[in-house]
């Protein structure tokens, strides 16, 4: 056998199926049934959306808190939130408030969907004692620009009304910086604009799509006659169904405010850096490696990292595309089908860990055959 190495193993989830947690298990379980001596360093990912407050937490110096909020449809429920170890810090993920996953498929509502439970998040954090806030907002059920989001942090905000009074907004917000985990550059209106390109996901029919862009351009006209300022174009506006434009409207108020990509603030949170200078070699991986994959997915930021640290790095996805394959290529990773035969996607998520175990230990027989790091 080749000399030891150190393996880091750092996917995303493979949404619908596993957990990032999960996959990073499977895949080491699998590595050392054909390495045994290797070390093997798990750091699950996430790009922001559902299934970040797992990998971060799973990192270690957090503790889960919770908070009563209310879901997109105004009813009370119990969310989740990470807070540091010192108290300083928090985690937020506006699907644990106002998230699809909070509904079933009959209730998708635009118009009456609320992320008025993400404020309150982001509230009782603050209260909590957290200054350095950093919100995740992927899978939101809402298209209502963030003003119920303003409502909860004390601003009188409505998109039907065309309504935006900022006076009342908590001037504590001044002692906190927060960053939003943002992975798209969609401005609030038009084609390519939150309701148009997110409408439809969380039950717009084309018709109310066309009357959600009308209600948010009204109620936009309404916020930048408050603020004097219109970012309804900032790449990232439309994000969530424009709560990055609601955040981005009260980017003064906060004492710090940015927004970046999700799974950079992830490997931040997870001490990636520091982990990918030890390792011999990187495996990532998502659900699906597609023409997706070069624009902020997982999988490409880890193998961008790599190649600068000179790290070989693998990339698994459940399924595997020839635009995926080039995106990683053009960074120096290699895309690898976590299916040994084509199957349907049906088959492939109900497969469970079993074909990642086999997948690892794939990877391992070829490294052992190759010698490529030995």
């Amino acid at each position: 056998m080749s000399r030891s190495l150190t393996i880091l193993i750092a996917p995303d989830s493979f949404k619908g199926s596993l957990t990032s947690i999960q996959v990073a298990r499977a895949l080491a379980d699998g590595w050392i049934r054909a390495r045994p001596d290797d070390t093997i360093l798990l750091c699950p990912l996430a790009d922001g959306g559902e299934g970040t407050l797992e990998a971060v937490g799973a990192a270690g110096g957090w503790s889960w808190e919770t908070a009563d909020v209310t879901d997109p449809l105004g009813r009370t429920i119990t969310a989740r939130w990470l807070r540091s170890e010192d108290g300083t810090r928090a985690y937020i993920e506006m699907a644990e408030a106002s998230g699809l996953s909070r509904l079933t498929a009959g209730e998708r509502d635009p118009v009456a969907a609320t992320s008025t439970g993400t404020g309150d998040l982001l509230r009782a954090a603050i209260a909590a004692g957290a200054r350095t806030l950093v919100l995740g907002i992927g899978g939101s059920a809402t298209t209502d620009g963030g003003a119920g989001l303003l409502r909860s942090l004390g601003a009188n905000a409505d998109r039907d009304d065309a309504v935006a009074d900022l006076a009342g907004l908590d001037p504590g917000l001044a002692a906190v910086d927060l960053a939003v985990a943002c992975d798209v550059s969609n401005p609030l209106l038009g084609p390519s604009g939150a309701a148009a390109i997110y409408g439809p996901q969380k039950g717009a029919t084309p018709e109310l799509v066309a009357d959600l862009d009308g209600r948010l351009a009204r109620y936009a006209d309404a916020l930048e006659a408050e603020t004097g300022t219109d970012v309804r174009e900032i790449p990232g506006a439309g994000a969530a169904g424009g709560i990055g434009f609601g955040l981005l409207a009260i980017a003064d108020r906060f004492g710090a405010f940015s927004l970046r990509p999700g799974v950079d603030l992830v490997m931040e949170a997870t001490d990636f850096p520091a982990r990918l200078a030890g390792a011999d070699l990187v495996i990532t991986g998502e659900g699906r490696i597609d023409a997706q994959t070069a624009f902020g997915k997982t999988a490409l930021g880890v193998a961008v990292r790599a190649e600068a640290a000179g790290v070989p790095c693998i990339a698994v996805g459940g399924g595997v595309e020839p635009e995926g394959i080039e995106a990683l290529a053009s960074v120096g990773a290699r895309a690898v089908p976590v299916m040994e035969r084509p199957q349907s996607v049906e088959e492939a998520m109900s497969a469970g860990v079993t074909p990642v175990e086999r997948c690892g230990e794939r990877i391992a027989r070829l490294i052992e055959i190759g010698r490529g790091l030995g």
